[in-house]
């Protein structure tokens, strides 16, 4: 059974940092594009980073780049998203989630974890 399971949210000022987690158990990460996305309550989901480890291909959202970081534990079967510099604008839930791609999803998602940055 695929799982995903996000963790590492928190309450974090403006200009701080924050590392998210997602464990994935049921498949081999290695095999598959992992992504981050988030979701503030009234608006779409969006995509805010991915990566492909195959190929070591990385996908950032304008946004974030040169604040966030992906990387995975293979041995660990987890992917990290660090995030520094936060700014309150990246208050949300976020989910992880697998695909055959960084554009194409499969329907499984995490339990998602919230961040909240205060100004």
């Amino acid at each position: 059974e695929v799982q995903l399971q996000a963790s590492g949210g928190g309450l974090v000022q403006a200009g701080g940092s924050l590392r998210l987690s997602c464990a994935a158990s049921g498949f081999a990460i290695d095999d598959y594009a992992i992504g981050w996305f988030r979701q503030v309550p009234g608006k779409a989901r969006e995509g805010v980073s991915c990566l492909k480890s195959s190929d070591s291909s990385t996908w950032y959202e304008d946004s974030v780049k040169g604040r966030f970081t992906i990387s995975s534990d293979n041995a660990k079967n987890t992917v990290y998203l660090q995030m520094n510099s936060l700014k309150p604008e990246d208050t949300a839930v976020y989910y992880c989630s697998v695909g055959s791609s960084c554009f194409t999803w499969y329907d499984y998602w995490g339990q998602g974890t919230l961040v909240t940055v205060s100004s």
